[in-house]
């Protein structure tokens, strides 16, 4: 077995059914007396909710969480956070909720708590992406690694099947992209394929019955370990190009992880052979991008970045800012052959791998 590095991820989870009714007393265990508790705007009732279950412990709630965490709404919050005196955030929902607790805690070091309704995985990563003038960032801090996430299954039965197919093909993204991350190593790569097969049984099942419950489990579980190989490894084209997408056009994020998964991994198969066969076996058939982008097909999710609203004149601006910086990739950024992969995935055409091409 070759040499390799593996840091375990700090953060305490609670998961099962019921969970969410822990949280009080998850507070209760850390100095944490005064939470503020933040979510979207279509989650304002599950906020509320929250915070009446927390009693006195919680003195705020924001309901103004958006996509991308602009840094505009952050500094909203965080006056908010100040002018209450919370000392710690709890996080109600997917990613916009996620990112705008890790944007409090960048600024004030506030513990933060958990509750993900989502296949996001953000809760699991000390990763934050930021957007400020359509530009959008991303670091890596230990400021950010959430401490407590509480996995509670009942919050997924009512999450639409439309949002739990991307939300867990955006989970999916995760895992496959740590597959052949530079820092890749064979405890993150078990923990992606099994990540991926639960997925990749779950979601089907979930669009036909979404109160399934073992299905929402799986889902559940895979969203998790996606959210820890995310977290525990490097990333490479494939988010390079969706924190681009998205932050340039404004585009829906696990929306735009769905499409661009399949081309993007299809530009790298022939340079990551295990990562090939891994989602053969987690997915089936011949060709991993392909499984890729049938599923989201099957799942009815969107196949193309046209029909989330990018222009087709932003093509090129994509692939100059998508090699503008570089960064690791198992395969050697070309702007033409990124150029080509945007406009197929912009297209909704079927991926063609690199040997293909």
């Amino acid at each position: 077995m070759e040499t390799f590095v593996y840091n375990g991820l700090p953060t305490r989870v609670i998961f099962g059914s019921g969970t969410a009714a822990r949280l009080r007393a998850e507070i209760e265990r850390t100095p944490c007396r005064r939470a503020f508790v933040v979510g979207t705007r279509e989650q304002a009732a599950s906020v509320d909710a929250v915070a009446a279950s927390l009693g006195p412990i919680a003195v705020d709630t924001f309901a103004g969480a958006a996509m991308h965490t602009p840094t505009d709404v952050t500094q909203s919050a965080l006056e908010r956070f100040k002018e209450c005196g919370a000392d710690c955030t709890v996080a109600v929902g997917g990613g916009s909720a996620v990112g705008l607790g890790k944007a409090i805690a960048l600024r004030t070091d506030a513990m933060q708590f958990v509750l993900p309704t989502t296949y996001a995985g953000s809760e699991m990563t000390p990763i934050l992406g930021e957007t400020e003038n359509g530009v959008k960032t991303t670091q890596r801090s230990p400021k950010v690694q959430p401490e407590v996430a509480i996995y509670d299954v009942d919050l997924t039965l009512t999450l639409p099947a439309k949002l739990s197919t991307t939300s867990g093909m955006n989970a999916i993204a995760h895992a496959v992209e740590a597959l052949y991350a530079e820092d890749r190593n064979p405890i993150i790569s078990v923990m992606a394929e099994q990540a991926i097969t639960a997925l990749g049984r779950a979601l089907p099942v979930i669009v036909a019955n979404p109160q399934d419950r073992p299905a929402r489990s799986d889902a559940l579980y895979g969203a998790w370990l996606c959210g820890m190989c995310l977290g525990s490894v490097g990333m490479a084209l494939h988010h390079k190009l969706c924190h681009v997408l998205g932050g340039s056009f404004d585009l829906p994020h696990a929306e735009t992880h769905t499409v661009v998964l399949p081309h993007a991994f299809a530009y790298n198969a022939a340079a990551a052979p295990a990562a090939e066969q891994v989602l053969r076996r987690a997915l089936g058939g011949n060709d991993g991008a392909r499984a890729l982008f049938d599923l989201a097909g099957a799942l009815k999710a969107p196949t193309s970045l046209r029909s989330l609203g990018m222009p087709e004149d932003g093509i090129d601006h994509a692939a100059d800012l998508a090699v503008k910086n570089p960064y690791w990739n198992p395969r050697p950024l070309e702007r033409q052959a990124i150029r080509d992969l945007i406009a197929g995935a912009w297209a909704g055409e079927p991926p063609v791998s690199g040997a293909e091409a």
